[in-house]
This record gives C-alpha cells, sequence and structure tokens, in this order.
C-alpha cells in the first residue's frame, strides 16, 4: 500500500459526487424486458378463439417444481373449448413454485404454452401468484369468437393445425393493409 492510496481512493469519492445520478423511476415508468426475456406463462389460441391446450398434462409431468396443475375435460359439440376431444378444463400454476425453465413450454406438444416477456411476477400475497386459466389465457383478438363454439377452421382437428397458420398469416396481412 502506498502513501498516496488512500488520497485516490477519496479522488474516486469526490470525482462521483458531482455527476449526475442515473436513477430509473421503476414503478411509474417500467424498464422494457429483453425481446427474448422468458417471464409468465400463456396458453394460446387458435385464430378463430378456440384453445390450443388439450389437457394432456405432458407440462404438469414434465415440470420439475410440481408447480403446474392440470385437469382435462371433454369437448362436447354443444360445448367446444379446442379443436381436439378434450381440453385443459382446469389449469394453474403455482409461480411460489416456477422456477421458469421452461421444460413445460418444451413438452407442449400443440404449442400451446408459451413464455412471454412480462417480468412482474412479485405479489405480498400467496393466493394471487397462483395463476389460473383464466389468468393464463391469451386475450381475445378482432377476429376471434369466446369460446366455447363449434369449430371453425376446419372438420376435424387435424385440420386447425393444417389450415391455421396460413388463415393466421392472410388475417395478419388483411390487418395490415
Amino acid at each position: 500500500m502506498g502513501i498516496f492510496d488512500p488520497i485516490k481512493g477519496f479522488g474516486v469519492t469526490f470525482g462521483m459526487m458531482f455527476k449526475k445520478v442515473a436513477t430509473e423511476e421503476y414503478p411509474e415508468a417500467g424498464a422494457p424486458a429483453a425481446p427474448r426475456y422468458h417471464g409468465r406463462h400463456q396458453l394460446n389460441r387458435h385464430p378463430d378463439g378456440l384453445e390450443k391446450c388439450v389437457g394432456c398434462e405432458l407440462c404438469a409431468w414434465a415440470c420439475p417444481a410440481d408447480a403446474i396443475f392440470v385437469e382435462g375435460g371433454n369437448n362436447t359439440e354443444e360445448a367446444r373449448y379446442s379443436p381436439g376431444e378434450r381440453y385443459g378444463a382446469d389449469y394453474q400454476i403455482n409461480y411460489l413454485r416456477c422456477i421458469g425453465c421452461g421444460l413445460c413450454v418444451e413438452a407442449c406438444p400443440t404449442r400451446s404454452l408459451t413464455m412471454i416477456n412480462f417480468y412482474e411476477l412479485a405479489d405480498d400475497d400467496r393466493q394471487r401468484l397462483i395463476y389460473t386459466k383464466e389468468d393464463l389465457l391469451a386475450p381475445l383478438l378482432p377476429g376471434m369468437e369466446q369460446p366455447p363454439h363449434p369449430m371453425r377452421l376446419g372438420d376435424n382437428e387435424q385440420d386447425y393445425y393444417v389450415n391455421g397458420p396460413e388463415l393466421a398469416r392472410a388475417e395478419g396481412k388483411e390487418a395490415a393493409q
């Protein structure tokens, strides 16, 4: 240690005293998340509004923290929530247990479950950190109809996976014009 080291340290402190402080006003103006950040989960929909989740429970089996609960239900012709035979009747994610690993997204065969870049997941009430199906479902976009309703993109489930992406792209082009 040299004789001038304490003076150098005080010099750094003294130099920082007159610089403008860079403060982010977080609650009022939140910083945008990185585009590929994975935060909260979302249950996606088909272009006509039917849910993509078929209630297979693979996401719950893949979750190492046991944070997901899925209970499948059967579709009927009077009450159709997804194109397949089944749908996710009860869907819950417990964010007190979720570790954000994304294994549930990888396990989903219909690409129903994705992670969006919403990062504000803290709360002071434990019950509000258990997200239900209503909290997780993607919002209805223009042209979508609230389920239950009959299939609009085809006669069977396979039509949704063949014609669905093409219809979504065509609707996107029409909206852009």
